[in-house]
């Protein structure tokens, strides 16, 4: 269901028009790892360079929080999130990720 929801980061979609506006939605999700690869990725702040086990943990935080905000616009039937931003933060528990932009039903312009 929420897999035919449509996620974009503009103000429109090309070909397309608002027909109606549910108004804001949200995809949370806070991630940790496990406390061994924290203190392994904590060794790694010393010499520098890209802490790859906390990339990865963004990059799934953010695919979660997406997934998250596409069923949220799927409940209020919505089939398009427009205007979609993320905010984010670390902190002791983990790396916290919210995806968030307004829901709305779009129909394909008649050409």
């Amino acid at each position: 269901m929420s897999e035919k929801v449509l996620v974009v980061t503009t103000e429109t979609i090309a070909g397309y028009h608002v027909v109606e506006t549910m108004g804001e939605v949200f995809g949370l999700t806070t991630r940790s790892r496990n406390v061994v690869s924290s203190v392994g990725q904590s060794l790694k702040t010393i010499v520098g360079g890209e802490i790859k086990g906390y990339t990865k943990l963004q990059d799934t935080a953010r695919d979660e929080a997406i997934d998250r905000l596409k069923t949220a616009a799927a409940k209020v039937d919505a089939n398009a999130v427009l205007m979609m931003r993320f905010d984010s933060s670390s902190g002791a528990i983990g790396d916290s990720v919210a995806a968030y932009g307004t829901a709305v039903r779009i129909e394909k312009d008649i050409e």
